[in-house]
């Protein structure tokens, strides 16, 4: 990867050169080549998909688990908090990454084994297509009303476009996502047959602004997480899953370059923060 430094008029014109006016912006532009094609991003305006692991936001929540908690480490009469004494804070952690925000995971949520998805990514950037769909109202054999994004849906929004990551963001989409609480809420998901599409047209990350890509309840059966990793048949190691992601409305649907970064946890599942970056034409 190759990077320049620019200075762009509010017109969007790029000027190389290091001299600076008071109306230019500075900006970091990046040339990338990738399986023999050229991708231009600018570093310095990613747009952040991920939400906030906050204690005291009312959420996002799911899976009925309660809110994450972060405590100072407590010895005896001594509390490691700055606020009490201590020279740093030094506070323990206690989350779910499905329940608590944004999170990546790989086949090891559903497999005897569990494979750590800190293991799975080699590299962090992809090609990306952001998608907005309406999900289709169907009834369930429980009687309630779902969500559904269908094969139909996806094959008409992708077209020919094969990138290596699909971002899907659901309609209507309104910023209580970012701290909804989803439990018992049935949000949208993903028909089985879709992912199993999607798996074999080479898409390699799934992102989705829900908690799931199945449905809230299905007795277990998990279908669009089995078909996107092609359990039991074939397991693939390599796919990720990224859940409760946040789109901007206005962020535009199209091409992207997304960069997608999680901690090394040896879990099933860790948070994560997926960014995008708009491509930039050539000159």
């Amino acid at each position: 990867m190759r990077t320049t430094s620019a200075i762009s008029t509010r017109r969007g014109r790029t000027l190389n050169g290091p001299i600076l006016h008071a109306f230019f912006l500075p900006f970091m532009i990046a040339d990338i080549s990738h399986k023999g094609q050229r991708y231009r991003i600018a570093l310095n305006d990613p747009i952040d998909l991920s939400l906030p692991l906050d204690p005291d936001a009312p959420g996002p929540l799911a899976w009925y688990a309660g809110a994450p908690r972060m405590e100072p480490v407590r010895d005896g009469a001594m509390v490691y908090a700055v606020a009490h004494g201590a020279a740093v804070n030094f506070r323990d952690v206690h989350f779910n990454p499905h329940a608590h925000g944004t999170h990546t995971e790989g086949v090891g949520h559903i497999t005897h084994a569990v494979h750590p998805v800190g293991d799975v990514l080699t590299r962090y950037f992809f090609t990306a297509q952001l998608l907005s769909v309406s999900p289709e109202v169907q009834r369930y054999k429980d009687g309630l009303t779902d969500q559904v994004i269908t094969l139909q849906q996806l094959q008409a929004g992708l077209g020919g476009t094969r990138p290596e990551a699909l971002v899907l963001r659901t309609l209507p989409n309104d910023y209580t996502k970012r701290t909804r609480i989803w439990s018992g809420q049935n949000p949208a998901y993903i028909e089985g047959v879709a992912a199993a599409w999607l798996r074999t047209i080479g898409i390699r990350h799934l992102l989705i602004d829900t908690p799931s890509v199945d449905r809230e309840s299905d007795d277990g059966v998990l279908s669009a997480h089995h078909a996107f990793w092609d359990h039991p048949a074939n397991t693939d190691l390599e796919r990720t899953i990224t859940e409760m992601i946040f789109v901007p409305n206005e962020v535009h649907d199209g091409d992207y370059l997304l960069e997608l970064q999680l901690p090394r946890f040896m879990n099933d599942a860790a948070p994560s923060r997926p960014v995008l970056y708009a491509l930039l034409p050539h000159e």
